[in-house]
């Protein structure tokens, strides 16, 4: 048996500027999380940096390298499969680049395992727009998406594109990973939009988001076009389909 009940996934790509930073700013932390990188492989040297971390923390950093770039969804998909199997409590997504702040992740899994949430998000909508160093286009683009998909799927969510969650492992067992279809960041509504009609308790955990300082962002205007489109099709799926209800 491990000694955490919490571990923290991130994918990554080319993060060789940020991966030492990030995995050290969480283990900082007092909650005692361990670390899963899902390396898509970066040909910049990423998983070498976590594997040379791995021996000053090897009961609480692990990796899992694939072969080429397979998308932000099949990645969280293969971490959540694996931390299920390790039998992890609590279960978090979380960037590489800071753009998520680490001392955050407490209040996320405070909000489920002290507050009754099934599935916490940490939200920069919730209390107005609290998003630094993001080009006004895109902030704006990002908030009125989020409503969007709020309009078209009904979900009661105002960052409904978060990338910063945690899950209580019985959400995860739930939903039906093999389900989830889509990739990109519509992977994100995706897993919200499951979550909700499996009739998982949610709530949104006020955080800031810090644009990236150091590497590439992953964005790009295909990925956006999958999660404004994609969410029309996930509407209709949902009438055809019954969806497993949550064991409280």
């Amino acid at each position: 048996m491990h000694s955490s009940d919490s571990i923290v996934i991130i994918p990554t790509y080319n993060e060789r500027e940020n991966i030492e930073n990030i995995i050290r700013a969480v283990f900082q932390l007092e909650h005692g999380f361990h670390i899963l990188i899902i390396d898509d492989g970066s040909p910049d040297g990423t998983a070498t940096i976590v594997k040379e971390l791995q021996q000053e923390f090897p009961d609480r950093l692990f990796i899992i390298e694939r072969t080429g770039k397979l998308g932000l969804g099949t990645a969280y998909i293969t971490g959540f499969k694996w931390a299920l199997q390790q039998n992890y409590e609590y279960i978090f997504e979380m960037d590489a680049d800071f753009s998520h702040n680490p001392q955050d992740l407490p209040r996320l899994y405070k909000a489920c395992a002290e507050e009754g949430a099934d599935l916490s998000i940490g939200s920069r909508y919730v209390s107005g727009v609290n998003v630094v160093n993001w080009p006004m286009g895109r902030v704006l683009m990002s908030y009125f998406a989020s409503k969007y998909v709020r309009i078209i799927t009904g979900l009661p969510i105002h960052d409904t594109t978060a990338g910063f969650v945690c899950y209580r492992r019985q959400v995860l067992e739930t939903i039906g990973l093999d389900t989830i279809r889509f990739k990109g960041y519509a992977f994100q509504i995706e897993m919200k939009f499951t979550a909700y009609q499996c009739g998982c308790q949610i709530k949104e955990v006020p955080v800031i988001f810090i644009n990236r300082e150091l590497g590439t962002s992953k964005m790009n205007s295909s990925i956006f076009g999958e999660a404004v489109f994609g969410v029309i099709r996930l509407k209709w799926n949902s009438w055809f389909h019954k969806y497993p209800q949550l064991k409280k």
